[in-house]
């Protein structure tokens, strides 16, 4: 599954304030024009900027503004071209052909053809590019390049989520990379891409910055610059937007429900948007670990977690109990289906009928002389943190040891990537069609893949390679309906929640939508733009 990311995650280096006359300013109407730097933070450094190799948000934040795919998803969340002009699909439904916008450059002005997409397909499915995206590019078994402005793809037979999987790989450039080694190359620090931006400047635990790039595809950007800070504790990137540091970040619950609506000063800067995304919270299980190949112990846990609670602690009534892995209101989710309700009895039962019972005066239950007890594991996450400690809670009240550990993201990314964990609490951002192969198929377990819990339900793996055939909407919804309840009754996961997105962005920053369409506030944010009068004063290195 293909990450699938609108929200923007930018930043800077070193800045002075805004002159104060631009408090009065705010509330003025201007132009569009060209110029300016936005700055914007994240909690994580990428480790790296080859979204085919990093597989993560931060990566792919970055490098969603460096690369170009052959399509994109508008606002409306309609595929349309974004280096393809245009798309033929055979009668068949076998073969698509791409043709390519002419004179389409590299940020080094080198030409961009139909040869780098057969290069980036080639690398994609190359046994030896460690990446979890080529299982839907595998499918492809021809793919051809007969002019520099065509480039054609055969599958075997028809596969209903291809187009959108080609809005999902970004294209590569073949004369910076052919011969290397995908997996280790230095072009994951120094990319050079096709999209609005390119990167000027990296330093390590502190920043990147992009600059506008004159060869982008698209057109020229209207924001100059975009720099990303590494930030990694939100409370400090609050600390920063509060002190104007920072024209952007996504808010907790409680600074959008309780501390920005109370401070008059803020209000009259900040604008806060609030929209539901295509993400969702989970606990999920390691199941080559027992007593999680136990699919009574799963179901205990998930009727011991009271989900309305952590909605209501957690995100402050911000967000959505959920019971299948799709966006709520979306075709795709099964009406059928609820969330586990909050039972302690029922999930005392389960564990009894699973060989579980009481050893002695401190409550935790035992099997073979084994205590029941095992580590949870998270990044640093401040909501995640939190939804951990009431976890941990409500485990201890059936029976249940719980430990937390928390981690750097690049350690913890390494764990997950490994399957080195019991438990861990994480978050999937999904594409919008709604195939999941690459996440719960039992061949997506090698590692580095994304079924990292090792979930392997054969009714399941049967169900998802019929989804990704079936062209007829109405079917393709009934099997991913029966693929929702099949994965809710094995509890491989417990859905905990889907929060709202509640982006805070300063008003000095035009061009915005709002409301929010569908495909998200930042989905024209090459549109952006800051009027002169308002920019910050960017100090020379």
């Amino acid at each position: 599954m293909r990450p699938f990311y609108f929200l923007l995650l930018f930043v800077l280096a070193a800045c002075s304030k805004p002159a104060p006359s631009t408090q009065l300013q705010l509330d003025s109407v201007y132009p569009p024009q060209s110029g300016g730097v936005l700055v914007d933070a994240m909690t994580a450094e990428p480790s790296g900027l080859i979204p085919m190799i990093a597989a993560e948000s931060a990566s792919s934040a970055i490098a969603s503004h460096i690369f170009n795919s052959l399509l994109r998803y508008d606002k409306n969340l309609e595929l349309e071209g974004d280096l393809a002009k245009s798309w033929d699909i055979s009668k068949d439904q076998k073969t698509i052909t791409f043709h390519l916008k002419p004179d389409l450059k590299w940020a080094d002005g080198k030409p961009l053809t139909s040869a780098d997409a057969l290069f980036t397909w080639q690398l994609v499915t190359d046994e030896k590019t460690r990446t979890p995206y080529a299982s839907d590019f595998k499918l492809v078994i021809k793919a051809e390049a007969p002019d520099p402005l065509t480039f054609r793809v055969n599958y075997a037979q028809p596969y209903a989520p291809a187009l959108d999987s080609w809005s999902g790989l970004q294209i590569m450039p073949e004369h910076l990379l052919k011969g290397q080694d995908i997996n280790t190359t230095a072009f994951a620090r120094n990319p050079v891409g096709s999209n609005y931006y390119r990167l000027a400047q990296w330093k390590n635990g502190e920043s990147l910055v992009l600059s506008a790039n004159p060869l982008a595809t698209q057109g020229v950007p209207r924001i100059d610059k975009l720099v990303t800070r590494i930030i990694p504790d939100p409370a400090a990137q609050f600390l920063e937007l509060m002190a104007d540091n920072i024209d952007v970040m996504n808010l907790d619950p409680i600074q959008y429900s309780r501390i920005v609506p109370a401070r008059p000063e803020l209000k009259q800067r900040i604008a806060l948007y609030k929209e539901l995304g295509n993400g969702y919270t989970y606990l999920g299980f390691n199941l080559k670990h027992a007593p999680f190949d136990d699919k009574r112990v799963r179901q205990a846990i998930n009727y011991a977690i009271d989900k309305q609670e952590l909605i209501d602690g957690v995100l402050l009534g911000l967000g959505e109990p959920i019971a299948s892995p799709y966006k709520p209101g979306t075709r795709w989710v099964n009406p059928q289906l609820k969330p586990y309700a909050y039972d302690p009895a029922k999930a005392r039962q389960l564990l009894k009928e699973a060989g579980f019972v009481d050893h002695d005066s401190d409550g935790i239950l035992v099997k073979n002389g084994k205590p029941l007890a095992f580590e949870i594991l998270l990044n640093q996450n401040k909501e995640r943190i939190t939804s951990a400690v009431l976890i941990q809670r409500r485990l201890k009240e059936i029976g249940i040891k719980v430990t937390i550990r928390q981690m750097e993201w690049a350690s913890f990314l390494g764990r997950i990537k490994s399957s080195d964990f019991d438990v861990v609490i994480l978050g999937w951002s999904l594409s919008l069609d709604p195939d999941q192969f690459s996440i719960w198929h039992s061949s997506q377990n090698h590692p580095g893949q994304f079924n990292f819990i090792n979930y392997n339900n054969p009714k399941v793996d049967k169900l998802l390679e019929q989804g990704r055939l079936e062209l007829n909407p109405d079917k393709r919804m009934k099997i991913y309906h029966e693929f929702s309840r099949l994965l809710l009754d094995d509890s491989p996961i417990v859905y905990l929640f889907e929060g709202y997105g509640l982006p805070a962005i300063h008003k000095r920053i035009r061009g915005i939508d709002n409301p929010a369409p569908p495909a998200g506030i930042g989905w024209n944010s090459q549109d952006w733009y800051i009027p002169e009068p308002l920019r910050r004063k960017e100090i020379s290195p």
